[in-house]
């Protein structure tokens, strides 16, 4: 039987779990096992609360896997100063306690499908209601792992470029880059740089159209560069101006050895200091080093059509190397009713692998 999640973290108003990589957060139209606030509910309902894995039988543990404190109780009830009601037998509860006694599932926030890692689930109402204020006051420090083509040339630097909505793509979710956008700003750590043997149907598919889809450009030239900041790039990445609101960026090319054997990439941890639609992706690419596996921002949109529109070629499905993009959400840090919490959840195992050195694909 097919697990629904991991679970990192239970309490009586919180459940922390870890979402698979190709896993809608909300719902579809196919079955209760199709999004992850579907198989949440399962869950809470008791019907296959033995499915869910356990942090000792799938992932480390939380780093505060404690209880939280009981509910709420010094709250003054919202009735308290009206006059007794005339019957003593009626007796109406509380807002609050009303709130705290319906379990259902609240996501707190979201992961894009293909980003693996924790989800925060509230369990009433009024959980729901304080994290979510702390979501939106990003008083919450999250860190993601991910793996970029190429050699990431500056040890650390942030990537401060607004974001908009593409008007040129025909993808209606794509946005972009662009000097009209909302303000959005990464940090980034390079934690390793390496190499991986291509497969053998890659290095038949041909150098020109692996190149063109797999390989980032180096920086420089319309488009790319401005709004890197403390990245240390040699001159002849000299940033430029932003790209304008047609959101044109060249496709991601690079150098390869020739014959094909070895690519390189990058494991980079990154922090966002803004939560923009599909931040962390598009400004990896911006900054010239998509994330591996990205079929909308990797440099070939039409990989994103094809998957949706189901007609993705084993072709390029080896193009992309990974089946999904390598991206995974795994820290989150925040204060909550007096308490600090520091969630933890390692990377699934096809991420890890990828990264083990001498492996080939």
């Amino acid at each position: 039987m097919e697990p629904l999640f991991a679970i990192i973290h239970e309490d009586a108003d919180l459940l922390v779990v870890h979402k698979p990589a190709d896993l809608v957060c909300h719902p579809t139209k196919g079955d209760e096992y199709s999004s992850l606030i579907s198989r949440a509910r399962l869950y809470l309902s008791g019907r296959r609360r033995e499915s869910a894995q356990s942090p000792a039988s799938a992932l480390p543990p939380s780093r505060d896997s404690s209880q939280l404190p009981s509910p709420i109780s010094h709250l003054p009830s919202p009735l308290s100063a009206l006059p007794p009601l005339p019957s003593a037998n009626c007796q109406l509860p509380s807002p609050v306690s009303g709130l705290k006694s319906q379990v259902s599932p609240y996501l707190v926030h979201r992961l894009d499908r293909e980003t693996s890692g924790l989800v925060l689930i509230a369990k009433n109402q009024l959980a729901a209601r304080e994290l979510g204020k702390i979501w939106e006051t990003r008083a919450v420090q999250k860190e993601y792992l991910a793996i970029v083509h190429g050699h990431v040339a500056a040890g650390q630097g942030t990537i401060d470029a607004p974001l908009g909505k593409d008007e040129a793509s025909v993808v209606a979710i794509k946005d972009c880059v662009r000097p009209d956008g909302a303000a959005a700003q990464t940090e980034y750590f390079v934690e390793k740089r390496f190499f991986r043997e291509v497969s053998r149907e890659e290095r038949e598919g041909g150098e020109g159209e692996l190149s063109a889809l797999l390989l980032p450009r180096p920086l420089g030239g319309e488009g790319w560069g401005e709004g890197v900041s403390n990245t240390n790039l040699p001159p002849s990445r000299a940033p430029s101006q932003l790209p304008t609101a047609n959101c044109q960026l060249p496709s991601p090319i690079s150098q390869l050895p020739s014959p094909i054997s070895h690519l390189p990439f990058s494991l980079l941890r990154l922090l966002p200091r803004t939560g923009r639609k599909h931040q962390i992706r598009i400004h990896l690419q911006h900054l010239g080093h998509p994330i591996v596996g990205d079929k909308l921002y990797g440099g070939d949109p039409d990989l994103y059509l094809a998957l949706v529109e189901r007609r993705l070629t084993d072709a390029q499905r080896a193009r992309l190397i990974l089946p999904t993009h390598a991206l995974h959400a795994g820290r989150l840090q925040f204060d909550w009713r007096g308490r600090s919490y520091d969630f933890t959840a390692s990377p699934e195992p096809w991420f890890t692998r990828f990264l083990a050195p001498g492996s080939s694909l």
